[in-house]
């Protein structure tokens, strides 16, 4: 007798009537190609976002020494332009005077008392008109202020809600093929 009555031997029936996954699951490899293929252009993408961010670091890196060179040139001009006009001033003080006349100069004994000027209290007030005199040239000058927050930081630098983001569409892309995988072909 035999033991195997009317059975192949060549196919294997597990009793619950579903056939056999597939050895090669070209659904899966379909899946798996497309994901490499967008992991290639998001890391392309990378790169050139990179390189164009470069760009424009140094722009702004040359545009801010230009503003800088400009400001410094404005205040070195306001400050030769002041010394020109006082200068100027002093030399127009200067006038041309008469020679003196001869007049009888009768001397007359008076008894007044004048105070020695304090020689540091003279060099303190000079020292406060010079501030004074810089305090006008800078008060007219103009100067660019920041209106805005800096772009800065490495959230701003790499995108990292975008980042976060794409993270988790990649989790639930893992998750579906995992489903995918699991349901028998038809």
């Amino acid at each position: 007798m035999s033991m195997y009555n009317d059975d192949n031997v060549d196919t294997f029936d597990d009793g619950d009537g579903t056939p056999p996954e597939e050895s090669n699951n070209r659904t899966f490899l379909l899946i798996a190609g497309g994901l490499g293929i967008l992991v290639l252009l998001g890391l392309c993408a990378v790169v050139g976002y990179l390189f164009l961010n470069n760009n424009s670091a140094n722009q702004a890196a040359v545009t801010a020494q230009a503003q800088s060179t400009v400001q410094q040139a404005t205040i070195v001009s306001g400050l030769t332009q002041n010394a020109q006009s006082q200068a100027e001033t002093q030399a127009a003080a200067v006038t041309a005077t008469l020679s003196p006349t001869t007049t009888p100069v009768i001397a007359q004994p008076t008894e007044t008392v004048s105070p020695t000027p304090n020689p540091a209290t003279a060099t303190v007030g000079a020292a406060f008109t010079q501030i004074a005199q810089v305090a006008t040239i800078t008060t007219q000058t103009v100067i660019a202020t920041a209106t805005a927050l800096p772009n800065t930081g490495f959230a701003d630098d790499v995108g990292l809600p975008g980042m976060f983001a794409l993270a988790l569409v990649l989790v639930a892309v893992i998750f579906l093929v995992r489903r995918l995988r699991a349901v028998p072909t038809r």
